[in-house]
């Protein structure tokens, strides 16, 4: 198995339901920096919330930020479920 590989279909039972817990991750992630953003910018229509809207903001972009990390773990874990001989194989080459 390839790092970032895009069907994971091929996979047992195992290996698809760990892609799957990830994807909810991911998107769950994804959904919860997009809510900060919009309630960060709602909140800078009014200058007493200016502040609270500006944390918002950064907690959306550490959101963001965790993203990559999520991904990445999901691609070593899947990895490792994989053939790793094939996979130093493809390292070497």
């Amino acid at each position: 198995m390839r790092l970032f590989e895009r069907d994971h279909r091929q996979g047992g039972a195992e290996k698809r339901r760990l892609y799957a817990a990830f994807e909810i991750a991911y998107t769950a992630v994804d959904f919860l920096a997009a809510v900060l953003f919009v309630i960060g910018s709602v909140f800078f229509f009014f200058d007493s919330l200016m502040t609270a809207g500006t944390w918002l903001f950064l907690a959306g972009s550490l959101c963001f930020a965790l993203k990559p990390p999520i991904r990445l773990w999901r691609e070593l874990r899947l990895a490792r479920m994989g053939d790793t001989e094939q996979l130093a194989e493809r390292a070497e080459g």
